[in-house]
């Protein structure tokens, strides 16, 4: 089942309207770049002639012009570097399949030292590398005719369209004017977070090819408002439990208990009846003091005690009912997290199973209760 959804589509739904702009871009980019630009046919003199790579451009100029690789550095510059280096190993290397895999790889890297990663750019050191003809004929001039002029007349129709489509193309860049003409910057980009930080923690998560400096910011404050709208007031346990908690019955075996604290590397499980009424918790320390007692008792390494301890489960029934503890805190959905953090502030307590009508809906540890306060921590600075 994972599987499958992991071969899903992996972006938002998309309005029809936007599709149909997007697509009426494209059309007018390319129309108007071969109609006016370039020859309909195939010039090897001047290089006039309209090249497949242009195609995945068009999709990044007109699709998503925000995405930093769209952006018209990142588009010129990445395929003409690429149509140079595609130039100069076909010259090179008389091999097509070393050729092409050579041009493409070399393409990656100078792009990426250029800080203009593009796509299509592989694409168009791959169309060198497979047209020895071509570039026979035109050399190096390939990357200024067709490449460079095509590109700049895409980005130019794209920057014209984007405009006249109510969008903005270039980029918008962090330290933009106000829109309303003074030196604020929009509500959503308010954030205390410089342009350094937000690029720092692009580069932290390798995502400053796929996000820009000014999207994050955006992003960052539309969560923070969104995140704002579902607490009013005080956070509650229903606010930062966990609500898929794995649970075991009385009757099961230490030894299963054992491979589930592994397995989840979880600190606490609840117990719950067939009717899945909470019964009570065990603690991982619950086992670590089962073993303990029994190496005492024997005299013996710890180690060995909780391996014999849990091989002597296997034939003999000691079940998680034994050693559950049953008397232990608990709380309700509603419950503020002050109440929590008093419940967890005995050693002995990691996490607070939270019941409705007897049932355990979700269960609140203290990496949760941490994360929730440093949260508003955060947001009262």
């Amino acid at each position: 089942m994972h599987l499958l959804r992991s071969l899903g589509p992996a972006v938002a739904h998309v309005p029809p309207l936007e599709a149909l702009r997007a697509g009426a871009g494209a059309l007018a980019g390319l129309g108007l770049t071969g109609l006016f630009l370039l020859s309909p046919g195939v010039d090897l003199n001047l290089g006039l002639y309209l090249v497949a790579p242009f195609g995945a451009s068009a999709v990044l100029l007109f699709a998503i012009p925000n995405s930093p690789l769209a952006q018209p550095w990142s588009a010129i510059v990445g395929n003409t570097v690429a149509a140079l280096v595609g130039v100069a190993v076909c010259m090179t290397i008389a091999d097509p399949v070393l050729r092409i895999a050579f041009a493409v790889a070399l393409a990656l890297a100078a792009t990426m030292l250029c800080r203009a990663v593009h796509p299509p750019a592989g694409a168009v050191a791959m169309t060198a590398a497979m047209n020895p003809d071509a570039i026979d004929a035109l050399g190096f001039w390939f990357a200024l005719s067709p490449i460079a002029a095509g590109t700049v007349s895409l980005v130019i129709l794209a920057t014209i369209y984007a405009r006249l489509t109510g969008r903005r193309y270039p980029f918008r860049q962090f330290d933009d004017p106000s829109p309303h003409g003074t030196h604020d910057r929009a509500p959503l980009e308010r954030l205390g977070l410089s342009e350094d930080e937000l690029t720092r923690i692009l580069e932290r998560y390798r995502q400053s090819f796929n996000l820009g400096v000014e999207d994050l910011a955006r992003l960052i404050g539309a969560a923070e408002l969104q995140a704002a709208t579902h607490n009013t007031g005080p956070l509650t346990a229903q606010d930062i439990m966990s609500r898929d908690p794995v649970s075991v019955s009385p009757s099961t075996s230490l030894s299963d208990v054992a491979d589930l604290f592994k397995h989840h590397r979880f600190t606490s499980l609840p117990v719950v009846d067939e009717n899945a009424q909470f019964q009570g918790i065990i603690f991982q320390i619950h086992l670590i003091n089962r073993a303990r007692d029994d190496a005492m008792q024997r005299d013996r390494g710890f180690r060995p005690a909780l391996k014999r301890l849990l091989d002597r489960d296997r034939a003999l029934p000691v079940r998680a009912g034994d050693i559950m503890k049953a008397s232990g805190p608990r709380a309700t959905p509603r419950i503020p997290i002050g109440a929590l953090l008093a419940m967890m502030a005995d050693g002995d307590v990691d996490a607070v199973p939270v019941l409705e009508h007897g049932r355990v809906t979700g269960i609140v540890t203290r990496t949760d209760l941490i994360a929730a306060m440093a949260r508003q921590a955060v947001r009262n600075t």
